[in-house]
Formats: structure tokens, C-alpha cells, sequence
């Protein structure tokens, strides 16, 4: 069996190449019949498919012009009929030899399912009640020296298809609006800030001192200047100098890079967006959280019923709200508002089976009940607020009580879509954190922040009160396009090289 199974995958191969010598011996033939398509270098495009078939009552009987990939072809003798992809999807074109002529015809007939043509004809609806293109002119713009795969929408190999997009993006429909949904959540947050008087900038992302979040950066060399440098791993610490500067609302959507492991929710590089706000805290950044989800979802979904996997999320009602220690008392049974010190917090772990470090204090070891317990739960809109001031070493504590702060996260299907604070203000204390967080890195934590002297310079000359959040806008695009995996929304994710 397996004999017979190596003999046909070597015939297969066989068949394979063989197809791509005629392939390449066809192009050859066109360029010495001087009819080289890769010498052509613009088509006029009147219209696309999609446009076509929506306008069709005004367009019966018109000429248009469209350009597009040959997805399927059927030669009857003198008439043939062949399929033309575009970018808002396909449109069925007749091709008749009295109609472009016999020559034409005859190349016509020669073409291959891949070749991207254009095809100038009038719009009319066959017998069948097709809408489709009487073609008078069809002409091969690119000759496909490959191969498209028959079922590649039914592949499981995803390698392949996170490797290959480009083909992806041909063969499987649902890819493409994926990404063209992609495209329209980002224009609908700009345009929603921009309504609020943000203004968009950029910021560096090569830096010195790679801040503003608890991750390890990736590290280069900057040979004009002879420095090792660090790709950022977040887009605060820039974004709060602007607010010094006096810049009062500002974001930015931007790549940022985390040296970590790749799953289903985390791949090295990313889109985050993170925006600050002048003269405001926390609250005021849940109600923009709040409605800039359900703004973005009418607009580009056309509803704030949102389905995900098995679920449907409501983005429409009030989103919940709850502190992490009345989360953790709800879904854990333990209540940190009586555990005193972090030997209580650790005592009361090993008998919930939490794993911790020796270096973790009552309220890291708080956030690991969280993450144990908590999150599984958390699938419709819920804001989870006032976080350990130890794992919050950006943010302003809680009047009357230190050892929180004003943070949250807001949580969809399980997963946190952002992160947001009342910015910390006082240079003093952020000196402080600053070298807890050093000695949190001293002490093994690969994740922690190092002290910013030009940040701490910008906080002493002056920092309104802020808040600020950032948000995951891969995350956001899994949600309205449900997606289960971020690299589904993701054009081209990290893959390991072939060769290693």
C-alpha cells in the first residue's frame, strides 16, 4: 500500500511539472508571436463584477471594461465561456469567436485557469439569467506560470495558506473580506477619534528603552550610531510626552514587537492603538471604550449583535463592570480583601494548586487567580477595574487605598481587548515604581520595565491629569470577523523559515 501510495505521489509530481513546461512553452510562443503580455503596462478598468451585477438594469446592453483572474473556462467550438475573478468578487464572461475574432479566439482557447485578463464587452443576462459580459475584445495581461490548487478552500493544511496569502486570498472568498473588513474597522476607529478631536501621530520605533508594558522587546544594532537599540514593545511612553507638550488627545495605530511564543492570541509583532486624553481618568476612557466597540460595529457590521463561535456577543447593551477582587470572589471563592500580606496569598494558592514565584507579592499572586479562574468566564463585555498596583507600575493609585489603581481591561470571548489607565503623573512616584520594577528584573523577571530618565524629565516639567488605553486591534478584528486565531487576521503572521 504504501509502494503504491509513493508510486502516485511521484506521478502526481510528474503531471505537475509537465503542466508547468507547457506553461512556461505557451509564454514562450506569445513572445515570439509578439504577443508578450508582460510588456503591457495598464488596462482601463470601467467597472468591477460586483458593480456590474448591483447596477445591472442601468448597465444592460453597455460596454464595460473589467479586469480580473481566470478562475474557470469551458471551450464549446466556436463560443466558450470563462469566469473572472476581481476584488469584489466574479463575473461570468461569453467569448465567441465571431465576436473578438479568429485569431483572438484561438489565444483565447490557449489560456490557462490563473491568467489574469481583461475583457472589453457588452452586459446582458444569458438564458440561464446569469448576468454576464458578451466579450469583443479579451486581452491577456499576465500569463500564471503556476498552478492554482482545485479545493483549496478545503485544505487543512493552514501552513501553507498563512504561507502563501496571495493564494488564499484567490481561492477562498471568505479570506478576502476578512481582510477588507480588517481594512474598514481601521478606518472606522480614525474616523471615530478623529470626531473627537484626536489627532493621529507617530512615534519612534526603534528606542533605547523599550517601556510602557511588561514583555520582552527584540534588540538590534544601530551601526551609524553604534548603539544597541530595541524595537518597541509599546506606544505610552511617547504618547504621554506629547500630552506634556501639550498635545491634549492624541492616538496612534502602529506595529509594536514582543519577543514571546506564538498561539492562537499572540504573534511577535502586532497593531496596537493606543490614544491619551488630557483632563480625564479611567471612566472616562470605559465610556469611549464602550462607545467607539458599539460605533465601529454599526458601522462596519451593521449591527452590534456580534456572533462568535457558539456565541453571540451583545455589543449593543451596557457593558458589566466589576473590580478583579469581586471577580476573583465570584469565580474563585476567595476574597484578597481579607488575605493580609502575599505569605497569607501564597498559602491560600498552593491550596487552590496556583502556581507562583518566590519573588510574587499578594497582589501578583491576585492577577494569577484572575488569569486561573476568572477569565473563562468573562465572554460577553465586561470591564474588569482597580488592579494590584504591583503589576500597574504606569497608573494612578486609588484614593484611600494604595495597593490598587485605577486600571482596567476590558474582556470579550475570554480575551482581554484592552488595557486602560488614569495615568500616573507624579514623577516622584513613578521614580519609585520604576525601581520596583528594576528590582522585579533583578529578581528574574525578564518583563519588566528599566527606568526612563527622559520620561521621568517629561513628568516633571508637567503631566495634566491623563487617561489613557491601549487596544489590540487584532483582537478587535478576530471578534467582528469571526475569527478564532490572530493569525487569521493577519496578512502575513510570523512563520518559522522552511529552511530551519
Amino acid at each position: 500500500m504504501a509502494e503504491q501510495q509513493n508510486q502516485g505521489n511521484g506521478q502526481q509530481e510528474q503531471d505537475i511539472h509537465q503542466l508547468l513546461k507547457v506553461r512556461r512553452e505557451k509564454l514562450t510562443t506569445l513572445q515570439e508571436n509578439g504577443k508578450d503580455p508582460f510588456v503591457i503596462t495598464k488596462y482601463d478598468v470601467t467597472h468591477h463584477s460586483q458593480e456590474i451585477k448591483d447596477n445591472f438594469e442601468v448597465l444592460e446592453g453597455k460596454a464595460v471594461s473589467v479586469a480580473g483572474r481566470v478562475m474557470s473556462k469551458r471551450v464549446m467550438g466556436k463560443a466558450s465561456f470563462c469566469n473572472v475573478q476581481d476584488l469584489e468578487g466574479n463575473i461570468q464572461s461569453y467569448v465567441a469567436r465571431d465576436s473578438i475574432g479568429e485569431e483572438s479566439y484561438a489565444d483565447f482557447k490557449k489560456y490557462d485557469v490563473g491568467d489574469i485578463v481583461g475583457i472589453e464587452g457588452e452586459v446582458f443576462k444569458t438564458k440561464t439569467g446569469e448576468i454576464s459580459i458578451h466579450a469583443a475584445k479579451v486581452t491577456l495581461l499576465t500569463k500564471s506560470l503556476q498552478i492554482l490548487p482545485e479545493k483549496y478552500h478545503g485544505l487543512v493544511n493552514t501552513d501553507i495558506r498563512y504561507r502563501q496569502r496571495y493564494t488564499d486570498l484567490i481561492m477562498n472568498e471568505e479570506v478576502k473580506n476578512t481582510f477588507v473588513m480588517r481594512s474598514k474597522i481601521i478606518s472606522s476607529i480614525r474616523r471615530y477619534l478623529d470626531g473627537q478631536g484626536f489627532l493621529e501621530v507617530e512615534t519612534p520605533m526603534l528606542v533605547s528603552n523599550a517601556g510602557g508594558a511588561a514583555a520582552r522587546p527584540f534588540e538590534t544594532h544601530y551601526n551609524a550610531l553604534d548603539e544597541d537599540v530595541k524595537l518597541r514593545i509599546s506606544l505610552e511612553l511617547y504618547l504621554k510626552r506629547l500630552i506634556v507638550g501639550g498635545l491634549e488627545r492624541v492616538y496612534e495605530i502602529g506595529r509594536v514587537f514582543r519577543n514571546e511564543g506564538l498561539d492562537t492570541r499572540h504573534n511577535p509583532e502586532f497593531t496596537l492603538m493606543e490614544l491619551y486624553q488630557a483632563y480625564t481618568d479611567y471612566n472616562g476612557m470605559m465610556e469611549l471604550t464602550e462607545n467607539m466597540f458599539r460605533h465601529v460595529a454599526e458601522e462596519v457590521c451593521k449591527t452590534t449583535m456580534i456572533p462568535y463561535g457558539d456565541d453571540m456577543i451583545d455589543l449593543g447593551k451596557p457593558f458589566a463592570k466589576m473590580t478583579m477582587v469581586e471577580a476573583v470572589k465570584q469565580y474563585a471563592d476567595v476574597d484578597f480583601d481579607e488575605i493580609k500580606d502575599a505569605a497569607e496569598a501564597k498559602r491560600i494558592a498552593d491550596e487552590k494548586g496556583v502556581h507562583y514565584e518566590e519573588r510574587h507579592t499578594k497582589g501578583d499572586i491576585l492577577n494569577l487567580f484572575f488569569e486561573e479562574f476568572v477569565e473563562e468566564h468573562l465572554v460577553q463585555p465586561t470591564f474588569i477595574l482597580d488592579h494590584p498596583v504591583e503589576i500597574s507600575p504606569l497608573t494612578k493609585k486609588k484614593p484611600g487605598n494604595p495597593d490598587y489603581v485605577e486600571r482596567f481591561e476590558l474582556f470579550i470571548t475570554c480575551r482581554e481587548m484592552c488595557n486602560a489607565y488614569s495615568e500616573l503623573n507624579d514623577p516622584i512616584d513613578q521614580r519609585e515604581r520604576f525601581k520596583a520594577q528594576e528590582a522585579a528584573l533583578a529578581a528574574g523577571d525578564e518583563e519588566a520595565n528599566t527606568t526612563d530618565e527622559d520620561f521621568l524629565n517629561a513628568l516633571e516639567i508637567g503631566m495634566p491629569p491623563t487617561g489613557g488605553i491601549g487596544y489590540g486591534i487584532d483582537r478587535l478584528v478576530m471578534l467582528l470577523t469571526n475569527s478564532p486565531a490572530i493569525r487569521d487576521v493577519l496578512l502575513f503572521p510570523t512563520m518559522k523559515s522552511l529552511d530551519k
